[in-house]
């Protein structure tokens, strides 16, 4: 096989795909392989997939290429309605490729001491690579739909390690809680997908937002813009917890620290910041969407800094603090800026990975930090107490110990009417079962 970018493509994107499928099949004839082999693989491969984009990036300089597209094929196709498989490598996706590889590298290599002699060891390094697989076909994705594929591998790998230690109630509710959250903004994002088939005929991005990245346009103006671009929205908030649906973001905290890590503070919450900065140019056709996105933006980035301030554990904190990083590079791509958040995204997660990783000795660091200033840390917050009345930060303080009322409003707004109707349609169905007018298989002959 030459080596040419498309093929660097390829293989960088396939490779912790095919070592899923790999572990997959011995995991289910019962083979457990031992712990030193599973390491030695995992680091081999994101070594390779570091050395494959490397390859990728070199032979783009050479040619003189800002992006190249690879595949060719469908994934799916009825008459004239096609998903093609192509993916796509330009400014904008080879950075967070690279990003994904590094840093899911990093924590299989923390993971080796971290989850040792744990007996779901040989399971989390299965998920991981699957989460990592999925990641690069989002950022790789050439079209919408593809984007799809590789969003909701990461959902139910999320899911999975969330519920990590099962034997556990809280880690399998809080699973459910992550997963319920996902697959209902996902709808924003099919939606968006429906309506760029309809009216732009193509979800490539080639096709509906033409030129390269970042000075890309949109073939989408006036409403159909804005109505695509709030859909696409919709999906984006859940996967990077913006408010109202942050409070999936320290339910998952549930799952191993290196799963939190690589997950809520690197990658997966910088998934729907991706798919912003990708549909950007439906936010310039459209004034009305750039404006909800840099609302909301503004909104999660209060609402985290609030919460983090008043929450007890570091987990919890740093998962508050990183909603409201993701609310600032929200306004950030809002506002039009495109390099200034695709560096915000890098840096965020590069740091936000490092403290996850250490967070288990936080404790322990900071009395080391106490003792070495002579215990005479300075006090933070000082600016808060002096601008706001004491009233007012009595209140603030009250409703971020609640965070925000967000999951009780959802509950009584969102799931409870849900459940409601969920539990009516099923009395509806058994009433009709055991109805005598109900058809039956009863002396029905072969």
């Amino acid at each position: 096989m030459p080596l040419t970018p498309q093929t660097f493509l390829i293989l960088a994107v396939l490779a912790p795909g095919c070592l899923f499928l790999g572990m997959g099949l011995l995991w289910l004839v019962g083979v457990n392989p031992p712990e030193k082999a599973i390491a030695r693989t995992a680091n081999a491969t994101y070594g390779f997939v570091c050395l494959m984009l490397c390859g990728l990036v070199w032979s783009m300089r050479s040619a003189g290429l800002t992006s190249v597209s690879a595949g060719t094929g469908n994934w799916y196709a009825v008459h004239e309605f096609q998903i093609p498989l192509t993916l796509l490598a330009d400014r904008l996706s080879v950075p967070l490729m690279g990003l994904t590889a590094l840093l899911s590298g990093l924590v299989a290599v923390f993971s080796r001491r971290y989850l040792h002699r744990e007996r779901g060891f040989f399971r989390f390094f299965l998920l991981l690579h699957l989460f990592a697989f999925g990641s690069l076909l989002v950022f790789a994705a050439g079209s919408v739909d593809l984007l799809i594929g590789g969003w909701e591998i990461i959902c139910v790998s999320s899911a999975l390690l969330v519920a990590f230690f099962h034997e556990r109630p809280e880690p399998v509710k809080s699973a459910i809680r992550v997963y319920a959250t996902y697959r209902g903004c996902d709808i924003g994002i099919m939606a968006g997908a429906f309506f760029l088939h309809h009216w732009a005929g193509s979800t490539l991005y080639r096709s509906v937002f033409p030129g390269e990245w970042p000075g890309q346009s949109s073939v989408m103006t006036g409403g159909g813009a804005t109505l695509i671009g709030l859909f696409l929205l919709l999906g984006a908030m859940g996967k990077s917890a913006q408010a109202p649906f942050s409070g999936w973001l320290p339910r998952a905290m549930e799952g191993p620290t290196p799963s939190s890590a690589i997950f809520y503070g690197a990658i997966s919450v910088h998934a729907g910041a991706y798919l912003m900065l990708r549909a950007q140019p439906l936010l310039a056709a459209s004034s009305f969407a750039s404006g909800v996105v840099i609302f909301i933006g503004a909104c999660s980035a209060i609402h985290g800094t609030m919460v983090a301030r008043a929450s007890s554990d570091v987990k919890t904190s740093l998962a508050y603090s990183s909603i409201s990083q993701l609310g600032l590079i929200f306004m950030e791509i809002g506002a039009g800026f495109s390099w200034l958040p695709l560096i915000h995204i890098t840096g965020h997660a590069v740091v936000r990975t490092l403290q996850f990783l250490k967070a288990p000795s936080a404790l322990h660091e900071f009395h080391g930090l106490h003792a070495a200033a002579g215990g005479h840390l300075p006090k933070t917050g000082a600016h808060y107490e002096t601008a706001l009345p004491a009233g007012l930060r009595s209140w603030l303080y009250r409703l971020a110990l609640d965070r925000g009322h967000h999951d009780t409003i959802l509950d009584h707004v969102v799931s409870g009417p849900l459940r409601k109707l969920a539990q009516r349609m099923t009395s509806l169905e058994n009433r009709w079962r055991l109805s005598p007018k109900a058809p039956s298989n009863e002396g029905s002959h072969v």
